[in-house]
């Protein structure tokens, strides 16, 4: 009878514990995922494909989100949930909780062609991708030296991840002859992951599922026209085609979303987007190229460029738009020059950068533009927006390959805008502490700036006097560039999510036309040799039989001007 007495006494305080202490858990909305529950997140247009939420804890009784898509020109989104396609392209489609906003999660959905076909291909390629086609790459693949592969508008490519075929390498997609990849702004090519559930840059943004185009050295030509290229930066593996191909260093590397390497190869990159990558957009180590119109955003998780120039390399970077690169927006460097890879001449000019180098952690080596190692370059007219720090020229009084840039290089009328918000994320302020606005980095008493003219013309009378001319942030938030639909003064300087809402032209007061305080752009004599671009109009470069040019330089700071 005692024991009996004693287990239902314990049977009961252990009931009464139980039911107290389920009163304390805690049953907050924590996260949400959202999937397609099977559905699959390739459609076409008029289709639809409901999607749903998962809450965690499942316990939560904030079940209520909202329901948003950020690119309605190719699917909506009803209060429900249920996505409706409109056109080919791709749409970031976000669940929101409305009892607690920072609660969120998003997915892509990609509208596919009505006439869509479905390829596979791996192996050595060569000949046409049809139109609007849908094609699987499940293995390493190439084109091979003398062949061409032509992919044709509407085509999406979907990369299998992971370590494939006897390579046991993530793929690369090598190219020693010539690829053409022809979208147009109606009806673009993509190209990203085959697995549908990592098509999300929420969770996969710097995973790097898969490695990158590669021009080798032999590749004749490469043409990127309306594509986006994303999710690319895996970590080379010993067989990966680039290993190699001495390219790059097994489990060291990781592959740039377009890597080149022959100095005789040409190279047109046009209104295309580099997106998602664990590795620099673009590293060149050979070719003729023009890099125009294009945007790059949410490039590397704590290091990595937006463009990274290398000897071998003749380019000219114009009308690029930068969001978020970790370190550099452009990464300029003559470094590798000798016997047959001839010093790096670069042209960089109305490019808009921002948002750049607050998220690098190692040094303080990145925050806008970085130029070095006896690399040629003009670099004039650009705007760079909320950046860390300004262009840096390490060594700059002694040019040579292994040091500084060289004297023949112009870095001048830039516009280096501010504004008023503050970093808050600790970890991000280690490196500079006193760094908390963009206008403390401009500022910053850093020697690599070179700013000190007045000294540097009687020391150093051939030496260039780097930003003299350039218009700096008279305060955090002043002066304002006044654009159309960005919120200069609130977007986080560490946020690295693109908003393709988002619209950099300027009003038609704005000191992106006009300069400030006696500082104006440059707005003539773009017709000298130090200014004109490499292949601009006479010249310009030939590619699949067309000549592409590069479009001449604005008198305004930027990719944008006044919209039309």
């Amino acid at each position: 009878m005692n024991r009996f007495f004693v287990s239902l006494t314990l049977i009961a305080a252990l009931f009464v514990c139980f039911t107290g202490c389920s009163e304390d858990v805690d049953t907050s909305l924590r996260d949400i995922v959202v999937s397609a529950n099977g559905s699959g997140t390739l459609i076409k247009p008029t289709e639809t494909v409901q999607l749903e939420v998962k809450f965690f804890p499942e316990s939560t009784t904030e079940r209520d989100v909202e329901w948003q898509s950020l690119d309605e020109q190719f699917a909506t989104v009803n209060e429900s949930g249920l996505v409706t396609a409109v056109r080919k392209g791709s749409a970031i489609i976000e669940a929101k909780s409305k009892t607690s906003p920072s609660v969120k999660h998003r997915i892509t959905i990609t509208v596919l062609s009505p006439d869509a076909v479905f390829l596979q291909r791996s192996g050595k390629v060569e000949g046409v991708w049809p139109e609007n086609a849908v094609v699987t790459i499940t293995d390493q693949i190439e084109v091979e030296q003398g062949k061409t592969l032509t992919v044709e508008e509407g085509v999406t490519i979907l990369i299998q991840h992971g370590l494939v075929g006897e390579s046991q390498a993530p793929i690369e997609f090598f190219v020693q002859g010539s690829l053409y990849l022809k979208g147009t702004e109606e009806s673009p090519i993509l190209v990203t992951v085959a697995d549908e559930s990592l098509r999300n840059p929420q969770v996969n943004k710097y995973a790097g599922l898969w490695g990158g185009f590669v021009g080798g050295q032999n590749f004749q030509e490469l043409l990127f026209e309306h594509v986006t290229v994303e999710y690319t930066g895996a970590m080379v593996r010993q067989n990966s085609p680039s290993v190699i191909h001495e390219l790059n260093v097994a489990d060291k590397d990781r592959t740039a979303a377009i890597l080149t390497d022959n100095p005789d190869g040409k190279i047109v990159v046009l209104h295309s987007t580099f997106r998602y990558a664990e590795s620099d957009a673009m590293y060149f180590m050979g070719g003729k190229a023009i890099i125009a119109n294009n945007i790059i955003h949410t490039i590397g998780e704590t290091d990595n460029d937006g463009i990274n120039m290398k000897a071998g390399v003749e380019v000219d970077i114009a009308y690029n738009l930068t969001f978020s690169v970790n370190s550099n927006a452009l990464k300029l460097s003559s470094s590798g020059q000798g016997p047959g890879r001839e010093q790096v001449v670069i042209r960089a000019y109305n490019n808009t950068i921002v948002n750049s180098g607050w998220r690098r952690t190692k040094n303080l080596k990145g925050g806008s533009i970085f130029l070095e190692k006896n690399a040629l370059a003009s670099v004039y007219n650009n705007l760079i927006v909320n950046s860390k720090l300004m262009l840096k020229t390490p060594s700059l009084n002694n040019p040579n390959p292994d040091n500084g840039a060289a004297w023949g290089s112009v870095v001048d009328y830039n516009f280096y805008a501010s504004g008023s918000q503050t970093m808050t994320v600790e970890e991000l302020t280690k490196l500079a502490p006193s760094i908390l606005t963009a206008f403390d980095g401009y500022t910053f008493n850093d020697p690599e700036y070179w700013h000190d003219w007045a000294r540097y013309e009687t020391d150093y009378p051939s030496m260039p006097l780097i930003d003299k001319n350039s218009l700096v942030a008279t305060s955090a938030g002043s002066p304002d560039p006044k654009f159309v639909n960005f919120p200069f003064n609130t977007v986080p300087l560490h946020e690295d999510m693109f908003n393709t809402a988002w619209n950099f032209h300027v009003a038609a007061d704005s000191p992106v036309i006009h300069g400030h305080d006696g500082y104006s752009p440059k707005k003539d004599g773009f017709t000298d040799e130090s200014f004109a671009p490499r292949f601009g109009v006479g010249k310009g470069l030939t590619v699949d039989g067309k000549t592409y040019t590069t479009p001449p330089p604005s008198g305004h700071y930027g990719a944008f001007g006044v919209e039309n």
